[in-house]
């Protein structure tokens, strides 16, 4: 894979093709460092193969360069020519760390010509992973968005639709409280061709991190992702109260306030265990363990992006730190801030 896989800086590279069908691959291995050279027929493509060290069959009929790639002593790489419509990738960029980002996920940003990125998942990784690539930044904050969704779909489809590669890149999973299915019906409505890729998403990925198994044998068996971008109503809360499970939620900082009086009124005990783990799996991942008393105080001291769980699986983490205390006294115990 372009970008990936090949050392292209000082390289040589011929690409057999129509001009139309090639000018994207063109592009491609130039923003890569590579010097290229371009053959529309057969004929120039065998004289100029002693220049090159990589050749690049990129064609609607790539038949008519077989010639080619027989005289050819160098390795020979094909490529799909350019469309005339482009397409869209929706992909999920996992929690943030660059090494949770799916193989899938590299592949697809090293091909992309534009790409529309969240604030959250890997974004700042990016002039390493698609340097090729134009970057949109329509990331949102609280109160604050760069453009509504509607012009996001928008300008995505006009990308599509004059021929670029389009990748929509989100934090987590696309589908999991991300308006994924939103975008690629608005992208199907207007016929671009849409492609998902899932991601790892936040509320499997930062509580494990921490130390949390959501589903733990013999404590529950079953849990709950909720998003609490809104504040939860009583009816809400008294049923997942009663559900007896792990609550994950997700955007909750701003409403734990009302999430934790609601949480009281319809009876969950004050000691029930909860964690709040803040930019999860990256650098600056930070956690504290507490209960659901005190889990409003300890909310202040922390900020987004940052999960929120509410069960007895949150008190796991300090159950390990006393069986590694007993069991090793001189082996470092898993790391808890209790509040």
């Amino acid at each position: 894979m372009i970008g990936i896989d090949l050392e292209l800086t000082g390289c040589t590279v011929l690409i057999a093709g129509s001009k139309s069908g090639s000018n994207k691959a063109v592009k491609r291995f130039k923003s890569q460092g590579a010097t290229v050279l371009t053959a529309q027929e057969p004929f120039t493509a065998i004289q100029l193969l002693e220049q090159a060290s990589l050749l690049v069959i990129c064609d609607a009929e790539p038949d008519r360069f077989a010639s080619v790639t027989q005289a050819s002593r160098i390795p020979v790489m094909h490529l799909e020519p350019t469309s005339q419509t482009g397409s869209i990738t929706l992909l999920g960029g996992g929690p943030g760390a660059l090494d949770l980002l799916t193989l899938r996920g590299v592949h697809a940003l090293a091909d992309a010509e534009v790409i529309f990125a969240d604030r959250l998942g890997p974004a700042e990784h990016l002039p390493l992973l698609a340097p090729q690539a134009k970057i949109i930044d329509v990331g949102k904050l609280p109160g604050h968005h760069k453009l509504t969704q509607r012009e996001i779909e928008a300008q995505m489809i006009e990308t599509a639709r004059g021929g670029a590669n389009v990748v929509r890149l989100k934090g987590g999973d696309p589908f999991v409280f991300g308006r994924g299915y939103e975008e690629i019906t608005a992208a199907t409505a207007a016929g671009i061709p849409v492609n998902v890729i899932p991601g790892l998403s936040s509320c499997l990925t930062v509580p494990a991190v921490a130390g949390i198994p959501v589903t733990a044998r013999g404590i529950n068996t079953m849990f709950t992702v909720v998003s609490a971008h809104d504040p939860l109503t009583d009816i809400q809360l008294e049923h997942l109260s009663k559900l007896g499970g792990s609550i994950v939620i997700l955007m909750g900082m701003g409403t734990i306030e009302q999430t934790v009086a609601g949480l009281h009124r319809v009876g969950m005990d004050g000691q029930m265990p909860c964690a709040i783990i803040e930019s999860g799996t990256t650098q600056k991942q930070r956690t504290s363990y507490t209960q659901l008393d005190k889990l409003a105080q300890t909310a202040r001291g922390h900020s987004n992006p940052a999960v929120i769980v509410i069960g007895e699986v949150a008190g796991l983490p300090a159950t390990l730190a006393s069986i590694a205390v007993q069991d090793e006294p001189g082996l470092l115990a898993p790391q808890l801030e209790v509040a």
